[in-house]
């Protein structure tokens, strides 16, 4: 199980430098009068809100894999949706490269 978090955090570590170049795109865009969005992920996502931004997607991942790395026994079911968000997070991210 420990390997598992520890690979769930490295990922975390990418998406989040990633997310913070991310943001900072979103933020020049929408001085420029672009990104007329309400949010970055559609309901089937996995993400319980919508935001405008990476970092509280992120941050969510993060509640996730911490909630999971305090557990005494894996649940399967939250890594499975937490490994999801964390998809959708990196599958998102690529596109602003």
């Amino acid at each position: 199980m420990q390997a598992i978090i520890e690979k769930l955090n490295e990922n975390l570590k990418v998406v989040y430098r990633q997310s913070l170049d991310a943001d900072k795109k979103l933020d020049e865009l929408q001085q420029q009068g672009h990104g007329k969005f309400s949010s970055l992920f559609s309901k089937d996502a996995g993400f319980e809100f919508e935001a405008k931004r990476f970092k509280p997607y992120v941050l969510d991942v993060a509640a996730d894999v911490d909630k999971l790395s305090k557990s005494e026994q894996l649940d399967e079911v939250h890594l499975k949706k937490t490994v999801f968000k964390l998809q959708q997070l990196l599958q998102l991210l690529a596109t602003f490269k």
